[in-house]
Parts: C-alpha cells; sequence; structure tokens
C-alpha cells in the first residue's frame, strides 16, 4: 500500500484536494438524493387522491429541503397545478393568456399556457388545516424571529398533542422574548382546556394580564352561561380565577385605549400646530386677518399630488421634494397677495378680511379649474405605512407618528429663524415698533412680504402633512381655517409657544370629548369653552406684545 508523504509540500496539497474533492462530491450526491426524494414526494402529490394526499404532504414535510415550505405554501394557496401534457408539477399564477407556469422544483419559467393545460393540485379543509400545521412545524426553527413568532401563532390556533409537544421543546432553546411568550401564551392555553384543574388555575394565573385576543375569548367563555342560565364552567374556582383575570385584563385594556386616544389627541394637535402655525406669524405677528389660510395649504396639498404625478417611480422619495417644493409654491403665492393686495390695507382689518376672503375664493375656484372639483388620492410612501403594534391592545399608526416628529420639527425650525437669524430679528423688531425700526433702517415692507411669505411657506408645508390623512381638494383649506383661528386665539396672539401648547391641548381635549359626546357636539364644547376662556384672559395662553397687541 502505498503512503502519501505528507511532509512534502505536494503530498499535503493532494491529500487537502482529495478531501475537498470528497466532501463536495459527498455534498452533491446528498443534494442529488434530496432533489431526487424531493420530486418523488411531489410526484406522490400529484398521483394520491384528495382523500389520502394528508400522508403524501407528511412525507413531502419530512424532507429537509428549503423549498420543501414554499412549496406547501403554494398547495396551500391553491398555486400548485401539474401540465397535463408531460404531468409536470409546476406552480402558476394567473396571466392573461391563462397562467404563467413555473418548474415547481428548479424554479424556472415555463412561459405562459391556456387555463386547460394544467390542472390544479385541490384541497379541502382537513388537508388545509395538515398544511398549515406543517409549514408552522418547518418554519418554527428556523433562524428569522418573526417567521418563528408566526408559526407559533399559527400552531396555537388549533394546537394538538404533537404541537405542543413542538412548542415545549421549541420553549427550552427559544431566546427571542416575544417568540418566547407567544408560546406560553399558547401552552397556557392548551392546558386551559386540559382535565387537571391545578394546571388550568396555573395556566390562568400565568394568562393574568395577557392583552392577546384569543386568551381575551378562552377566558371570557369560562364565564358564560347556557340558555338556562346555568354556568358552563362547572367549577367555580376556575370561574372565579378567571373572573379575576378578565378584570385585570379589562383594567388593561381601558389604560391601553386611554393610551391610544391621546396618541390620536396629540397626532390631532401636531396637525392643528401645523396648520395654525404660519397663521400665528401673519395673524400674530402682522397683525393680518388671512383668510386664504387654508387655500395655501391646499396649495401645498396639491403641490404634492403634482410632485408624486412627476415622480411615480420614486413615491417613497416624493415628500423630499415635496415639502421644499410646497414651502417654495406658498409662500411665493403669499408674497405675491402681501404685495398685490394686503399692502395696500394695512390698519383696515374689515377690508383686509374681505379681501383675503376674495383671495380664498379665487385659489379654490382656480384649483377646480386646473384639477376639477373632484378630491385627489395622495399615496403614502411605503416607510409611512402601517402601523407600530406596542402589545395586542395597543399599535400606532406611523403615518400619524411621522406628522407629530414633524410638527415638532417645523416648529424648531421656525423658532430657530425667528431666534436666531437676521430676518427673525426684524420681524420681532418691525412687530414691536414698526417706526423705531424703520428709523434704524430695516426696510419694513421688505420685511412684511417676507414675514407673510414665511407663513404661507409655512402653510404650504402644513398642507403636506394634511395629504397623507385625507384627501386632497378644493374644499380642504376650509376645514383647517377655524380651528386655526381657534389655535392661535387660545394660545395667544403672537406667541409660538402659545400656538403649540394650544394646537396639543385642544387636539387632545377633542379626542377625550369625543367617546362621551361625538365629534360634533366635542367641537362645540371646545368653542364655548375658548369663548368662556377669552372672556377671563383676552390675550391667550400666553399673552404677547406685538403690533397686533399695540393696535
Amino acid at each position: 500500500m502505498r503512503l502519501i508523504n505528507v511532509t512534502r509540500p505536494k503530498g499535503l496539497l493532494r491529500l487537502l484536494a482529495g478531501v475537498l474533492l470528497s466532501t463536495i462530491l459527498g455534498l452533491a450526491q446528498a443534494r442529488a438524493d434530496e432533489g431526487a426524494a424531493l420530486a418523488a414526494a411531489l410526484q406522490q402529490l400529484k398521483d394520491t387522491p384528495l382523500a389520502q394526499m394528508g400522508e403524501a404532504v407528511d412525507t413531502l414535510a419530512a424532507i429537509h429541503d428549503a423549498r420543501v415550505p414554499k412549496l406547501l405554501k403554494a398547495l396551500l394557496e391553491g398555486q400548485l397545478f401539474y401540465r397535463k401534457s408531460d404531468g409536470k408539477v409546476v406552480t402558476a399564477t394567473a396571466s392573461d393568456e391563462g397562467y404563467a407556469i413555473t418548474d415547481a422544483l428548479s424554479g424556472e419559467s415555463l412561459g405562459s399556457v391556456g387555463r386547460f393545460d394544467v390542472k390544479k393540485l385541490a384541497i379541502n379543509n382537513t388537508l388545509r388545516n395538515t398544511l398549515t400545521g406543517a409549514i408552522a412545524r418547518l418554519e418554527l426553527t428556523v433562524g428569522d424571529a418573526q417567521q418563528r413568532l408566526r408559526a407559533v401563532k399559527a400552531m396555537s390556533e388549533g394546537i394538538t398533542e404533537e404541537t405542543e409537544q413542538l412548542l415545549r421543546a421549541q420553549l427550552a432553546a427559544e431566546t427571542d422574548p416575544a417568540v418566547r411568550q407567544a408560546i406560553e401564551t399558547a401552552l397556557a392555553l392548551a392546558d386551559l382546556s386540559g382535565e387537571d384543574k391545578e394546571a388550568r388555575l396555573a395556566a390562568i394565573r400565568s394568562l393574568e394580564g395577557n392583552l392577546d385576543q384569543e386568551v381575551r375569548n378562552r377566558l371570557s367563555a369560562l364565564l358564560e352561561t347556557d340558555d338556562e342560565g346555568n354556568f358552563v364552567e362547572s367549577d367555580a374556582d376556575v370561574r372565579n380565577t378567571a373572573d379575576a383575570a378578565v378584570k385585570r385584563i379589562e383594567f388593561k385594556v381601558q389604560l391601553n385605549q386611554l393610551v391610544e386616544t391621546l396618541f390620536f389627541g396629540l397626532s390631532l394637535g401636531a396637525v392643528l400646530v401645523l396648520s395654525a402655525i404660519g397663521l400665528a406669524i401673519t395673524f400674530g405677528v402682522m397683525g393680518v386677518i388671512n383668510m386664504a389660510h387654508g387655500e395655501l395649504m391646499m396649495i401645498g396639498a396639491y403641490t404634492t399630488y403634482v410632485v408624486q404625478l412627476l415622480m411615480p417611480g420614486a413615491l417613497d422619495w416624493s415628500l423630499a421634494v415635496a415639502v421644499p417644493a410646497a414651502f417654495l409654491i406658498s409662500g411665493l403665492f403669499g408674497i405675491a397677495i402681501e404685495r398685490g393686495i394686503i399692502r395696500v390695507l394695512y390698519g383696515r382689518p374689515l377690508e383686509t378680511l374681505l379681501a383675503t376672503f376674495g383671495v380664498s375664493l379665487f385659489l379654490q375656484q382656480l384649483v377646480r379649474s386646473i384639477f376639477s372639483p373632484l378630491n385627489r388620492s395622495v399615496s403614502t410612501p411605503a416607510w409611512m405605512s402601517g402601523s407600530v403594534e406596542i402589545n395586542s391592545a395597543l399599535s400606532l399608526t406611523l403615518n400619524r407618528l411621522y406628522i407629530v416628529g414633524f410638527s415638532l420639527l417645523v416648529f424648531a425650525a421656525l423658532l430657530a429663524i425667528l431666534k436666531r437669524t437676521r430676518l427673525g430679528l426684524e420681524v420681532r423688531a418691525v412687530a414691536q415698533n414698526r417706526a423705531m425700526a424703520r428709523a434704524m433702517g430695516i426696510r419694513t415692507g421688505w420685511v412684511d412680504a417676507m414675514t407673510f411669505g414665511l407663513g404661507s411657506g409655512i402653510a404650504g408645508v402644513a398642507g403636506v402633512a394634511l395629504s397623507q390623512l385625507t384627501n386632497v381638494g378644493p374644499n380642504l383649506g376650509q376645514a383647517y381655517i377655524v380651528d386655526s383661528f381657534m389655535v392661535v386665539v387660545f394660545g395667544g396672539v403672537g406667541n409660538l409657544w402659545g400656538t403649540l401648547v394650544g394646537g396639543i391641548g385642544l387636539g387632545v381635549v377633542n379626542k377625550l370629548l369625543e367617546p362621551y359626546a361625538g365629534a360634533v357636539l366635542a367641537k362645540i364644547l371646545i368653542l364655548v369653552f375658548i369663548i368662556v376662556f377669552i372672556q377671563k384672559r383676552p390675550r391667550g395662553l400666553f399673552p404677547q406684545k406685538g403690533r397686533a397687541v399695540e393696535g
């Protein structure tokens, strides 16, 4: 027998090459065996009568191949077919010609075929349950925690002795807290249906405070009575323990509902702040009653709509373009209004109100002529869609969450402009004493135009935010103009902090009142409250010295 001399480099290389080649050949052979087994299992699935397909599914699920879960899902979703001409198992999706098919094993596209060229592998409810369980078992040990969590929830819907054992085994090795919680809940629900009283009581105690809807339903079912008034659950100890657990859960649900209401109030307050903050400048600082403020918001919303039309393939980036575009366009409209109309009406508030009301009607008709009177739908980017699920009883929608953050960002930016820039310094100087500011060389007319343009531009930015909450239409601004004036007056004319506190406060109070008084009565109550409040404090929460006060 010839030995390889491993002390020589060539011998060592030959040995390593041999080991590597053997490993590759072994893996290739194993993969070929798995592929052959998978092909045979698929063929068995195709040829087996519907009543016996459960065994074929079990055979398929027992094969260790990454393609198996995908094939089982395709069968569950009715996408697994076989081609009549040669019996090849394929996955198919509907197309104009009939079906677009791909090889179930290789994933290779096989083109399109007519509807009568393929036949679907039919399943029934029993097989559907078998498939759901098999998919869940396969996904229970994958690396993705979210996939494992979905598998646990699927298994908990119809837990059996076998799945219970799988869950107990997985619980010992599970490291993700959310998945562990889901497994413990599923096992407790399984114990709840058992015969052992102590195990049932322990399961109920472990479910105390659990906000899962299935837990609430199962515990509530223990307290139900039949048509004759007798309890369905015969054991009094189980009923009493379940009653205490349900009360605790209901208390936590109410707390979560309160948090959700506060969040909706906060998001409504953020919208009010966005809509009023521009008005706080034009009305609060300049003393101009601009009835066209809502239409400037409408222009910002339509700008978002047009930007999305121009960027159909980059929806996620459209808001990054729409925000500066809306600020610029609404700001230019505002400067044009100030230079063309308001400039000659300073000191005549009634005429200013009527003139800007006419401007608002003109802008509404202009939009109707360009875009039609119909509302337009603005798409929400993917990163703003969906919600953040805190628990089973509380989830926060992402679009409102982003709008709260955006509102605070706009507020901080405006505050920085007024406090840290030369324009802000001149605006404050003109607001406090126009004659003195003019004597110091400040071009008050230019400051008026820039201030009005700034407030109008922020109204346009508010329109961008509103376009993510509601449809865009010619009447969009009318819904917010009254609320905007209420926020500015309540917070204190000319005070940005007052606008922030007033907007958030009115939004939260409005949402707290709605469950008891309804949406319309809640608004009426708030209006009455503001009228009474203004009687006591005519200058609002945060009085501000300025031109409006001097006037």
